[in-house]
This record gives structure tokens, sequence and C-alpha cells, in this order.
């Protein structure tokens, strides 16, 4: 944390999905703000996410949910994907940081806002562990409406990530309109992206 700065933790979801647009939250939360029972979403249940996501959105100074669409991570690959879903979720929060705390090692400099990266930041720090609940339940809610418009696929278990019985219902029925179709969504080679 930087002294005296508003800052905004920063996370995404859905990066290594083979369906579906990309998620991330920005979350500004108080100075000296805490809560024992947030960290890492991907340590915590589906219970224990759905039940901090009201809380978070209560104490939050400011919170906003950024999305890129499927179409739009196969015109610019996921990496940059993800990042412009944080930046368009940096643009919906009103109030505006002097710091942004991302987590990962990659980013883009947001317009006249500092950021440091933190690998494994959702499990260092609060505003970032509580974007990452944030990007996690609202993309999950996002795929099981998919899933009542493609039952077949399974998303509302998998939410769209590379598991047997996805790739199986991609290969009896196609890709969807939701498929990334930059990804390997058979599952019959090395899956390559360019990452740069």
């Amino acid at each position: 944390m930087t002294a005296g700065l508003t800052e905004a933790g920063c996370d995404e979801a859905g990066r290594g999905c083979l369906a579906g647009a990309v998620y991330a939250a920005a979350v500004v939360l108080p100075p000296d703000y805490r809560n024992e029972l947030l960290n890492d979403s991907k340590q915590l249940t589906e219970h224990q996410r759905y039940a901090l996501r009201p809380v978070i959105e209560h104490d939050a100074l400011a919170w906003a949910i950024g999305t890129v669409s499927p179409q739009e991570i196969d015109r610019m690959n996921i990496l940059n994907a993800s990042i412009l879903a944080m930046h368009r979720a940096i643009d919906g929060l009103a109030v505006r940081p002097q710091h942004l705390l991302v987590d990962g090692n990659r980013f883009k400099p947001y317009p006249n806002i500092t950021h440091t990266t933190v690998v494994k930041g959702d499990a260092t720090y609060l505003s970032i562990a509580a974007a990452s609940i944030l990007a996690k339940t609202y993309r999950d809610d996002y795929m099981e409406r998919l899933h009542q418009e493609y039952p077949q696929y399974g998303w509302d278990h998998n939410k769209g990530y590379p598991t047997r019985r996805h790739r199986q219902a991609i290969a009896e029925h196609g890709p969807t309109p939701y498929h990334r179709m930059s990804f390997n969504l058979w599952g019959d080679r090395q899956l390559t992206l360019d990452f740069g």
C-alpha cells in the first residue's frame, strides 16, 4: 500500500475460458479496511464469494465491472483483452484512484494513474481480493445466463473453462457465437497464444 494515496485493486476472471467474455473489476476500499473473510477468490467457496459480494459493494468507496466480448478477444488476444477489461472497470469508478494495484505481472499504463503489478496480488492486497471476488461472481452470473441459451455445453458448471464435457459438446454441436474462435476449442493441439 502507498501511504496517503487512494488505491484501486484490479483483477480479471475468465482469461483461460473457451467461451464468454472476460470480466474485470476495480475496487477502492476505505483506508485501513479490514475483513478477515476477504481472500483470493480462488481460495473461497462459491457460497463464500457470493456472501462477500454485497459486503464488498456496501463497504467499498467505489467499485465497477468491465467486460470484453469474445469477438474483441479474438481480435486483440486474451492478454490485451484482460487489460482492456481492467481499464474499462477503472473507467467506471465513481472515485478516481491515484494508484492501481493490479493482479499479475502484465499491465498497460492507465492514463494519468500510476500502477503496481503484484503476482498473487489477490492473496496479498484486500482491494485486489475484493476485485477478484466481484469479477468472478459477475462472470459466473453471466455464464449462468448463457447456459440458459446453450445448455448442452454445461456452462452452469464449467463456466466456459476447457473441461472434457465442454470440449465434447463443441465436437458434437460445434462452437456458439460466444466461443473464442482464436482459442483451441477442440483440444487436439497445444494452445498457443500471442501474449506480446
